[in-house]
């Protein structure tokens, strides 16, 4: 005989009971409603890298100006033109009263050092060179970036699938305690055990959903409207990458050092325009002096030369510079190459570590964790356990379940990164 006060705790234990359960088969967590057909991930990466991104567009706009002042760059300065009345007699100011009164005109035409004006064009291709490398790095990146973000989108949606079938299947087990009533079994501890497990999962559903509406505000960025199709239910296949060192090999292939190329060759041609200052300057100007009055006009020619005899304090100064530049951007695209290789070992020993973590999970502990849960329901049934073990179980189940999709995540994740730094195994 259960005594009176426990009898009035169950009755309020059980009407909480049947509120919560109404409420649960009412309210299903909020989901955004997509239209469309499912976005792969294949897809999704196809649609960024097709957009016409700003991101992307700046790169071309910059080397095409970069294009642009290199023939500026490798003309001629301006001739300039001179003018002046000289010798003009201020007693009488007549302009026929002295013989040496002349209006002059003159035209000068400077010659820079040596090959300075091809260098300059030279550089400035380089420089355009250099921001198509750019271009390309952040190309790879978006690519990276976007299967990141949609790896994150499918671990919140199937991480909510996994949660919301569990939430049914706990609700289902709450429901088969009614039967418990009549033999005794069933107390308020139970229902408030139940109750806390399914406010638990509904926070954790809460927090997937959280998880995916800030994917999929990242994925717009670069999808647009596509961003809200839903995504597939099977997970994406990826290719084996290749053998650890052919893919350290080929390195010295990726847009970033690339990129440390082109500002290489940019360095490299400031050491030839230091170099171009050791040499004179040139400048030729003519000029005519009209006298008039009979009298015979002049012309003049002449050559200047500028005289570079300081160098130690000026030319030496800008060209041991430039060599120093030159040489950091070198030791800058050594040390990216070493840290592109160290990236590179890390993210392939991911790969098979994490694999290794999904297969077990799939072979052994998903299976192991599904016999526990419906031993534990059995034992129930037959009075063996008691109804926390069973719930126990059950999220159990589920926890398994979210490892093993938190594993294949960043085993995709870890995939992703290989392509990113190799991108030639697909």
């Amino acid at each position: 005989m259960i005594p009176a006060t426990n009898n009035a705790h169950i009755r309020i234990a059980a009407g909480a009971l049947v509120i919560v359960l109404a409420a649960a088969a009412i309210a299903q967590p909020a989901h955004a409603q997509d239209s469309g057909a499912p976005l792969s991930l294949a897809e999704a990466v196809q649609i960024a890298v097709s957009a016409d991104d700003p991101a992307l567009a700046r790169f071309d706009a910059h080397a095409d100006a970069l294009e642009e002042l290199a023939v500026a760059d490798a003309q001629l300065p301006d001739p300039t033109l001179r003018g002046s009345l000289s010798n003009f007699p201020t007693d009488s100011f007549r302009y026929d009263q002295e013989a040496m009164t002349q209006v002059l005109a003159g035209l000068r035409q400077e010659f820079p050092a040596g090959r300075t004006l091809a260098v300059r064009g030279e550089r400035r291709r380089a420089e355009a060179a250099a921001a198509r490398a750019g271009r390309e790095l952040a190309l790879r990146e978006i690519e990276r970036d976007v299967r990141m973000t949609w790896l994150d989108l499918y671990a919140a949606s199937a991480g909510a699938r996994l949660v919301e079938d569990n939430h049914r299947v706990v609700r289902e087990l709450i429901g088969s305690l009614a039967a418990s009533f009549g033999a005794g079994r069933l107390n308020a501890q139970n229902v408030l055990r139940a109750e806390l497990e399914l406010s638990l999962l509904d926070d954790r559903l809460a927090e997937l959903s959280r998880r995916g509406d800030a994917a999929r505000a990242d994925l717009a960025r670069y999808l647009g409207p596509d961003a809200a199709r839903p995504l597939p239910a099977e997970f994406p296949k990826f290719a084996t990458p290749r053998d650890l060192g052919d893919m350290v090999n080929t390195l010295t292939k990726h847009p970033a050092v690339h990129l440390e190329d082109a500002k290489i060759a940019v360095a490299d041609h400031d050491v030839t325009l230091a170099e171009q200052a050791y040499r004179p300057t040139w400048a030729l100007e003519g000029g005519y002096g009209f006298r008039g009055g009979g009298r015979a006009d002049l012309a003049s020619i002449g050559v200047t030369v500028s005289l570079p005899l300081f160098a130690e304090s000026r030319q030496d100064r800008r060209r041991s510079a430039a060599v120093r530049q030159s040489s950091a951007q070198r030791l800058d695209r050594a040390a990216m190459l070493l840290d592109l290789k160290s990236e590179l070992e890390r993210s392939y020993a991911d790969w098979v570590r994490l694999g290794e973590r999904v297969s077990l999970y799939q072979d052994a502990v998903i299976k192991r964790a599904n016999e526990t849960a419906k031993a534990s329901v059995s034992s129930y049934a037959n009075g063996r356990t008691d109804f926390p073990e069973v719930i126990r179980a059950q999220l159990a189940e589920l926890d398994s379940e979210l490892v093993l999709l938190d594993l294949r995540i960043s085993q995709a994740k870890a995939w992703n990164h290989i392509d990113y730094l190799f991108g030639d195994f697909q």
